[in-house]
């Protein structure tokens, strides 16, 4: 089995791995990298359309934006992945060739990549070619899988992005008697300091802050991916509310998220069964919740940012790449009353990791904009943090080779320091080929 990395190698974003026999080629992930500019995975075209099957972990633009360009090259194959994993990265991929228009992509690729969806539930085989796949519950985002190959000889997992611990929604990733002899993981969180504090702890320490802001009458922005980070914050947010801690105010959601709520809804057999019980055995249901109130035109953004009325306002984009959060922070952003919550993973060259480090005046559509308003960040992570990272390697049965990819080069090569003590550990470089 050779494995060829075409994206996320000493990086984050543009997952693309080839998987390779003497028969069969199937890439794991065909995503888009964002930042100043956007970057694409490097693998020729000749070779992307001629792969015998596309396997999707989950649906974020960082692992699945590529695909509407590889159906444009002519591939005419099948793509792979949960029933909500397909359906949000439709919604995904709309909004983003809405959005970024980009030229690689043609009216036919992006029909046809839609008419090549083939569901797979969790834990049942599927083969393609001379290789048969399992999807295992990863934990990240709805439908997240870490996928399991094997061309009877070698067995791979792959882990796409994970998360072990439970959330509001998800259950850690499913880790019980995997067996493989090489694994490809995530280090988002990987150097030896990236260790979260438990997120009940950093969610009371955000509601307090809120709460200071409300009192004042000030707004409060949430840019937070569409898919994830978005329902997560919106399920707490409603938790605090119901129980008196957070004051009634307002809550509007804009962007995808609407859509993606409904989703999460149709779809909620993917959820922890104690969220599942909860909305079967009561009038309660979080996807359906008069507390927030979808934003639907430029008419009631402007009414929202011109009113002195304090409120939350959770919108896309999570990395500010874009998105209503653009039309948001423009408005909000001198007054020092108002404050931002970061919520989610900045990547290096996002607009989201400038302000992070301290970046005060920036540029939103070619305009500078200062930001006088507050702005904290609260570790509520979609991710595995170093511990959780570490757990993953360990539990892992029969073990030997360890490739570390979506991550920053140095908490990717932290992560390696410590795979190589037990395992043959490679952070590996775009454009590599490794046979296992």
């Amino acid at each position: 089995m050779e494995i060829s990395f075409f994206g996320a190698a000493g990086e984050v974003g543009r997952s693309c791995i080839m998987i390779s026999t003497n028969k069969t080629r199937v890439l794991l992930d065909a995503g888009v990298k964002f930042g100043k500019h956007e970057e694409y995975p490097q693998v020729e075209d000749n070779v992307a359309k001629k792969v015998d099957g596309i396997v999707l972990s989950h649906a974020h633009l960082d692992h699945s934006g590529y695909l509407p360009h590889i159906y444009s090259t002519g591939y005419g194959g099948d793509v792979y992945a949960t029933k909500p994993t397909l359906e949000l990265t439709t919604v995904l991929i709309s909004d983003y060739m809405h959005l970024s228009a980009p030229q690689n992509v043609t009216k036919n690729g992006l029909k046809s990549f839609m008419a090549h969806y083939k569901a797979k539930e969790y834990q049942s085989e599927f083969s393609i070619g001379d290789m048969r796949f399992r999807l295992i519950p990863a934990g990240h985002i709805l439908g997240s899988a870490m996928v399991h190959i094997t061309d009877g000889r070698t067995s791979l997992l792959y882990t796409g992005d994970t998360n072990v611990a439970k959330t509001k929604l998800f259950d850690g990733a499913d880790l019980k008697n995997i067996n493989a002899d090489t694994l490809i993981t995530e280090s988002t969180y990987g150097l030896a300091t990236d260790v979260f504090q438990k997120e009940k702890d950093a969610a009371k320490l955000m509601i307090a802050s809120i709460k200071d802001t409300l009192r004042q009458g000030g707004k409060v922005v949430v840019p937070s991916f569409a898919v994830g980070r978005a329902q997560e914050v919106l399920l707490l947010f409603d938790d605090y509310l119901n129980s008196g801690i957070l004051p009634k105010v307002p809550i509007y959601i804009d962007g995808m998220i609407n859509k993606a709520m409904r989703i999460h809804r149709h779809n909620v057999i993917y959820c922890r069964k104690e969220l599942q019980s909860k909305i079967l055995m009561s009038d309660y249901d979080p996807f359906k919740n008069k507390n927030f109130i979808a934003v639907e035109s430029k008419a009631q953004r402007a009414k929202i940012t011109n009113s002195d009325e304090a409120s939350i306002i959770v919108t896309t984009s999570g990395m500010l790449s874009g998105g209503p959060v653009f039309y948001y922070l423009p408005r909000l952003a001198g007054n020092p009353v108002n404050k931002m919550i970061m919520v989610g993973y900045q990547a290096e060259g996002t607009l989201g990791r400038d302000i992070q480090e301290g970046a005060r005046k920036i540029e939103i559509d070619h305009r500078p904009v200062e930001l006088k308003m507050k702005v904290e960040t609260y570790h509520l992570s979609a991710h595995a943090d170093r511990p959780g990272l570490e757990s993953i390697i360990s539990k892992v049965n029969g073990l030997e080779n360890v490739f570390i990819v979506h991550g920053e080069k140095s908490k990717s090569e932290s992560l390696k320091e410590y795979a190589a003590k037990r395992f043959n550990a490679n952070v590996p470089a775009i454009k590599s080929a490794y046979t296992v």
